[in-house]
């Protein structure tokens, strides 16, 4: 069907043969006329006459068929078919009822070249006049029959075609804008891991750093130890970027509450952290959002507050819209990487983590120093262990 191009201007060369072939084969029905041309015993200046306007109302049809999709205005259409319509008249009056056929052509054009909405009136006015010409010239009485039905069908016919084209066209810019929204999320997602990867682990590699740094001239065992540490912290953070890149890496809360505790005791941040949880009944999306949301407060707390006391809680609680798993990050410090007003990039990618989940985002600042909430959907009952 997108080869023939019906309902659409053809693109290239090969659409072009095939829509051409593809219309001359209708154009078999012109058989009529042109042997009424050669055996119907019309003096030489009418046959020559007839031959003109035979001709003429193939390339204007032809030409009408072939420019539908180019935008052109609906008066200009309408007038190419007044064009057809007038010649099939003056042809069908004076060379007699073999001519009828061309307003089979016109209906044809009607539904291939309008719009529904114009040619639901056109095609039946076509084949109006289509009647109207057979009762007026001899003898077409007898073919009204074989060509008002085909003038009708045929007509009805191409708007159905026109449409299924141009739906199918509009499916085909769909499914390309959605594979394009596809990776443009795929895009947003990786760049959202690699925040949050490289952020934590960089930021635990550097403060393990600057400690192996002052135990080294007095403590090189020790220092030793931080070196290991960071090697391992390096190791862990590659594995991590490339489950990331490839897409089946998800977060757990377990891990990070591990992960969180050796962070903050290396940044000398006092951690008070809840017992491990036992998420059974909640969802992995739900799990992933708040092991995120744990890993860049942390992050935000080691890296930007300045705090030496951080307290999370783990805790279920009933909503009007149901049970939560509530995740909150407190610490005593000077505040978060940006206002309220102007979150950063950590707190906007977070934010969008819990929405996909059905969860919420809290963050500003608190009595003690700077709050972080996260809540997410749950769907049972769950053990989730108790807060600090």
């Amino acid at each position: 069907m997108s080869g023939v191009g019906i309902g659409q201007r053809p693109e290239n060369r090969r659409q072009k043969t095939v829509k051409v072939m593809w219309t001359a084969i209708w154009l078999a029905y012109l058989g009529a006329p042109v042997s009424d041309l050669l055996h119907g015993g019309h003096a030489v200046g009418v046959q020559v006459l007839g031959w003109i306007g035979l001709v003429a109302f193939v390339v204007w049809y032809m030409l009408l068929l072939f420019r539908t999709g180019r935008g052109e205005r609906t008066r200009l259409v309408l007038g190419s078919l007044a064009v057809l319509a007038a010649e099939s008249t003056l042809l069908a009056l004076t060379l007699g009822r073999e001519w009828l056929v061309l307003f089979v052509y016109v209906a044809i054009a009607s539904g291939a070249a309008l719009p529904l909405r114009l040619a639901r009136w056109t095609i039946p006015g076509a084949s109006v006049l289509l009647t109207a010409m057979a009762l007026v010239v001899p003898g077409g009485t007898s073919f009204i029959a074989g060509l008002l039905l085909p003038a009708l069908l045929g007509g009805f016919a191409m708007t159905g075609v026109r449409e299924l084209v141009r739906t199918t066209i509009a499916l085909r810019e769909a499914r390309a804008t959605v594979a394009q929204l596809a990776a443009n999320e795929e895009r947003l997602r990786l760049a959202r891991d690699l925040h949050d990867l490289l952020g934590h682990s960089l930021s635990l590699i550097t403060l393990k750093s600057e400690l192996a740094g002052r135990m080294l001239p007095a403590h090189p065992d020790k220092a030793a130890q931080q070196v290991a540490d960071i090697e391992q912290v390096s190791r862990q953070a590659l594995v991590d970027v490339r489950e990331a890149v490839t897409g089946y890496r998800r977060a757990r809360l377990a891990p990070e509450l591990a992960g969180a505790k050796v962070a903050l005791t290396a940044a000398g941040v006092d951690a008070e952290l809840p017992g491990e949880p036992d998420p059974a009944h909640l969802p992995e999306d739900s799990e992933a959002a708040l092991a995120w949301a744990l890993r860049e407060a942390v992050t935000n707390v080691v890296r930007h507050s300045g705090a030496r006391r951080c307290v999370v809680e783990l805790l279920e609680r009933q909503t009007l819209d149901g049970a939560v798993l509530e995740l909150s990050v407190e610490d005593n410090g000077s505040g978060g990487p940006a206002s309220a007003n102007a979150p950063g990039n950590g707190l906007t990618g977070l934010a969008e983590r819990l929405e996909k989940a059905g969860g919420t985002l809290e963050a500003g600042g608190s009595r003690r120093g700077f709050r972080l909430v996260a809540r997410v959907p749950v769907g049972a009952a769950t053990d989730v262990g108790s807060g600090a």
